[in-house]
Order: C-alpha cells, then structure tokens, then sequence
C-alpha cells in the first residue's frame, strides 16, 4: 500500500495561485506515474494532470493548459500542482493519486488506471 497526503488547499480569489503538495510513503517513489484529480460536487472526477515515474513526461487536461504546472521531487517523495490564474469553476476537491505499475516513462490520464488515492483537499476560487 502506498499511502499519500495531501497540503496546499484552500481559499482564494479568482487570478490568485496556490501550490498543493502530495506526501507519498513509497520507496520506489519513481517508479509510479502520479496525477492530480478534481471532482466538485454532483460531478464525476476528472483528470487534472499527470507526470511519470521518471518526471520526464507531462500531461494536462485542457482547462489546466497554460496555467497549472505539476512537478515531483523523487528524492523527496512529493508530488506537485501549481496552480496560477485560478478560476471559480476550479473549485473542487482536489486528489493525489499514484499508478503502481512500473511507469517511468509515461503517464495516464484515466481515473482507472490509478491505485491509490489521497484524502482530497478543498480548493475554493472566490469570484
């Protein structure tokens, strides 16, 4: 079992940035492809952005494009979402997830394909 926690939520106004962080408890850390998830209420949850195991391949979904960044620090087991230009439809909670299969080199982008979940963490976008 991997085990992640989530930080980094919270309020803030629309055009403002916050960066959310994901412990994860795994000591083959880089060997699992990482995505961030978001789901709002009475919606399904949907890809925000993935990496690799390796960090070398990143994918985004459309309404993050150009304004969300997601990064990791293998040596410190963390995963990243800087997220910049937010906007009110942003709000959500936002989910950790990692892929356990030996993905070093790409990444997914579907909620199936992942193993396990952090708790979530709110991200709310004042208008």
């Amino acid at each position: 079992q991997v085990q992640l926690v989530e930080s980094g939520g919270g309020l803030v106004q629309a055009g403002g940035s916050l960066r959310l962080s994901c412990a994860a408890s795994a000591r083959t850390f880089s060997a699992y492809a990482m995505g961030w998830f978001r789901q709002a209420p009475g919606k399904e949850r949907e890809f925000v952005a993935a990496i690799s195991g390796s960090g070398g391949r990143l994918y985004y979904a459309d309404s993050a494009k150009g304004r969300f960044t997601i990064s990791r620090d293998n040596a410190k087991n963390t995963l990243y979402l800087q997220m910049n230009s937010l906007k009110p439809e942003d709000t959500s909670v936002y989910y950790c997830a990692a892929d356990r299969r030996t993905t070093y080199l790409s990444a997914s982008y579907s909620v199936e394909d992942y193993d396990y979940w952090g708790q979530g963490t709110q991200v709310t976008v004042s208008s």
